[in-house]
């Protein structure tokens, strides 16, 4: 499930509102300059479709469906099982930053802030929604044909109510936060001068994350799982430390056991691969006899405290979208694209070897910082490949993935198409499609 999961990003801007003529968060494009409506000093430049965005939210689709099918044979391109990061670990930060990147084009230009926030929070509210019924736990995995979920302990969080998040908080200071002011964005100082407020909450959010991780004690806890013979077993995980980062004392599980209830958690963390939880690690397997007494807890990997780094990380491709709608020369774009980007993986890496270890499932600041800086990199690649030399048509694939992200997401990534198949059997329920083809029990 933890593959699974990161599938569910791509719901988010599938394929719209990546026109470089911009757009404002729903209303019809307008020709005003981003700001607070004034009229552009220069006319519009035609609507031209940025495909290098969509060529890399196609190529991060067909990654995320790599790393979920093959990742169970290949674990080196699963998931880290705790510290460190892999291929998977890329793929949910790709998404997130393909979200900021797009929201400087749907926010362009806002001519009325209060019926853009209207919009941003409905869609928000939208998107929340469809995580609950895609990810709450109502539809059955390929094994078991049961279906629906108990509300009392229906998964409240999950990748796509965290990418509601993020872009709910992103697209309120993008349209809230920025500087009005007259004349072209000439040099990156101006560009950092209108946009210096959505720079405050970024920092804001890492400071806030980093005390709260490492400042706020951790005391011992307790939790209860039942076996499937219906046994009860009780655990007490003795913590009563400040600024562990270990699987079973960090403060981001415990502010999600505290505020959303343990009941409420996710269920299969990753951490059941690491050696301390697994014979057959660093894939699932038996639990060792002197397994650590947190192994079975549900911990979520997409909680509350974490989300505020995944906001960082869409504010950063915010910041990329920005350079986009702003500056329009190749040359221009690829240097204020690569030179921060090149400093976030500098400081990723530098965090990481000074103990700040990168951790997917505690979104740590080296792993938003590697992480992003990496999609930064990447994305000037693919617009060097796509955009500036013009490969568009090998990358047609790719990027027709990339505009029909949502379609992929509901009907393969989140095994839709597997779940009606298997509705179908002779005689008995296991006696279905999906078992004659070898992917059903």
């Amino acid at each position: 499930m933890e593959m699974t999961t990161a599938k569910c990003s791509v719901i988010a801007h599938g394929g719209r509102d990546t026109k470089e003529g911009g757009g404002d968060g729903g209303h019809h494009p307008v020709d005003v300059e981003a700001g607070g409506g004034e009229e552009a000093s220069t006319p519009a430049p035609p609507r031209q479709r940025l495909v290098s965005l969509d060529v890399f939210r196609g190529i991060t689709v067909a990654l995320m469906i790599l790393v979920d099918d093959v990742g169970g044979l290949v674990p080196a391109i699963s998931h880290s099982p705790w510290d460190g990061v892999t291929l998977a670990d890329f793929v949910f930060p790709f998404f997130v930053f393909i979200v900021g990147v797009s929201l400087a084009f749907a926010y362009k230009n806002v001519p009325n802030k209060l019926l853009a926030t209207k919009k941003a929070v409905l869609r928000a509210l939208k998107l929340f929604l469809v995580g609950l019924v895609l990810q709450g736990g109502f539809f059955h995995p390929l094994h078991d044909l049961t279906y629906g979920v108990a509300i009392q302990k229906i998964r409240l969080m999950g990748v796509l109510q965290r990418i509601a998040i993020a872009y709910l908080v992103v697209a309120l200071c993008e349209i809230w936060l920025r500087v009005s002011s007259g004349g072209d964005i000439g040099s990156g100082y101006i560009l950092i001068r209108r946009y210096h407020h959505h720079m405050f909450v970024g920092l804001v959010l890492v400071v806030t994350y980093l005390v709260i991780s490492y400042g706020l004690h951790v005391p011992d806890w307790e939790y209860e799982i039942t076996s499937p013979d219906s046994t009860v077993k009780h655990f007490l995980v003795k913590c009563g430390v400040k600024g562990d980062t270990g699987p079973g004392c960090n403060a981001v599980g415990m502010i999600d056991r505290s505020v959303l209830g343990i009941q409420h958690l996710y269920t299969r963390p990753v951490y059941l691969k690491t050696k301390q939880c697994s014979i057959d690690s660093p894939r699932n397997g038996p639990l060792p006899i002197d397994a650590p007494s947190w192994c079975e807890a549900p911990f979520d990997p997409e909680g509350l405290l974490s989300s505020l780094m995944a906001i960082v990380t869409c504010l950063t491709g915010l910041q990329i979208g920005h350079v986009i709608v702003h500056f329009k020369k190749h040359d221009d774009r690829i240097v204020r694209w690569s030179v921060p980007s090149l400093c976030l993986l500098t400081l990723g890496f530098s965090l990481h070897l000074f103990g700040l270890h990168m951790n997917k499932s505690l979104y740590s600041l080296s792993y938003t910082c590697v992480t992003t800086g990496t999609a930064g990199l990447f994305f000037v690649a693919i617009y060097l490949l796509v955009d500036v030399k013009g490969y568009k048509r090998p990358a047609f694939p790719m990027e027709w993935m990339g505009k029909h992200a949502l379609m992929i997401f509901v009907l393969v990534a989140c095994n839709i198409v597997p779940v009606l198949v298997q509705g179908f059997y002779w005689k008995e329920p296991s006696n279905n499609l999906l078992k004659l083809i070898g992917i059903g029990g």
